[in-house]
């Protein structure tokens, strides 16, 4: 660990093989806390690259004991978070809308971290379990098309950096990888971010861990979603080459919102938004979700067009098929065995 950390102070680069070697040692009896602590630092210090993320990422997934097969054209659709901008569960809401439209959902997430309602905090309010065993989620992604993986219940091993960071109390890598993390064999993967200035680092790091097509996005006003306020930045993968784009409003045909517009609330406020949205209620939070839904569709190919995208999401809408996919997984936590739930 010695030798890492020189290096990483020194300013130089470690390769995935060595990432992927210190954060073995990071999660074996022999790390200290200490060890821990300045590895995040000096990486958070020199800057992270694509090999680095790419590195931490694949041992964490090696260590998830519900690490799949490939399924076929999974998709996840979750954001780093970390922009504040307290707005409803927009990457949540719109995975029920990608599940609608038949496209298979693995969704991570986790508690809020810096808003009020994390995406575990409003499924559970909506009665969804949080502690689907592999089994559960390996049936729910056949049969029903979205399951729902609690990062803390799928990373178990990781309560030595959870530990630290928790001490530290700044940024780090964890900030930006977590929904790289997914331990299910992700096909293509819609991933918001909260900075620009790492959306080309994160684009690589998703090419060099075989996603086939994937976006990532920030969102107008530096939100980790696209948004109706304003342009929206995308980096499109697809069969590992890097395209950059803007997107409005008024390039897909939706209306203008603020951000202060598609604000959420508590985990309870933000559960009714999303039952508002799939029972077709119309407004900012519809739309938004439409954006949001249209560009999953796309990057899933699905679609070939973010046009596209968003009238196939308002499909899934507007025939029930997005709510439907919710009430089954509601049904479906609460026939799991109590002593799981």
């Amino acid at each position: 660990m010695k030798h890492y950390l020189e290096k990483i102070i020194d300013r130089e680069d470690l390769t995935i093989e060595e990432m992927m070697a210190a954060t073995e040692y990071c999660l074996s009896e022999n790390a200290t806390d200490s060890e821990i602590a300045a590895l995040l630092t000096a990486l958070q210090g020199k800057g992270e690259t694509a090999d680095e993320i790419a590195g931490i990422v694949e041992v964490i997934r090696s260590r998830s004991t519900f690490s799949t097969t490939p399924i076929q054209d999974a998709i996840d659709n979750c954001g780093t978070g970390g922009d504040k901008s307290y707005s409803f569960n927009i990457s949540t809401t719109s995975a029920f809308v990608l599940a609608g439209a038949g496209i298979t959902v693995a969704k991570h997430g986790n508690r809020s971290i810096t808003s009020k309602s994390g995406s575990a905090d409003v499924l559970e309010n909506l009665g969804i379990s949080l502690s689907f065993t592999k089994d559960h989620v390996e049936e729910l992604l056949h049969e029903n098309k979205i399951a729902f993986l609690f990062a803390p219940n799928v990373h178990a091993a990781l309560k030595p950096f959870t530990k630290v960071r928790k001490h530290l109390g700044i940024r780090t890598v964890f900030n930006l990888i977590g929904p790289l993390t997914n331990p299910i064999e992700l096909d293509t993967q819609l991933l918001g971010v909260y900075s620009r200035e790492v959306m080309p680092m994160l684009a690589e790091s998703l090419k060099k861990l075989g996603r086939r097509r994937a976006i990532v996005i920030n969102g107008a006003g530096n939100v980790d979603e696209a948004t109706l306020a304003g342009e929206n930045h995308l980096i499109i993968l697809d069969d590992g080459k890097l395209t950059n784009l803007t997107l409005t409003p008024e390039s897909v045909g939706l209306p203008v919102y603020t951000k202060e517009e598609i604000l959420g609330g508590t985990a309870k406020d933000n559960a009714e938004i999303l039952l508002g949205v799939l029972n077709g209620k119309k407004g900012a939070y519809y739309d938004t979700v439409l954006l949001n839904a249209g560009l999953g569709i796309f990057t899933n190919g699905k679609a070939e067009t973010i046009q596209e995208g968003i009238e196939l999401a308002r499909e899934s809408i507007e025939s029930g098929a997005a709510l439907e996919r919710l009430q089954q997984l509601i049904s479906y936590s609460q026939r799991i065995p109590s002593e799981v739930y």
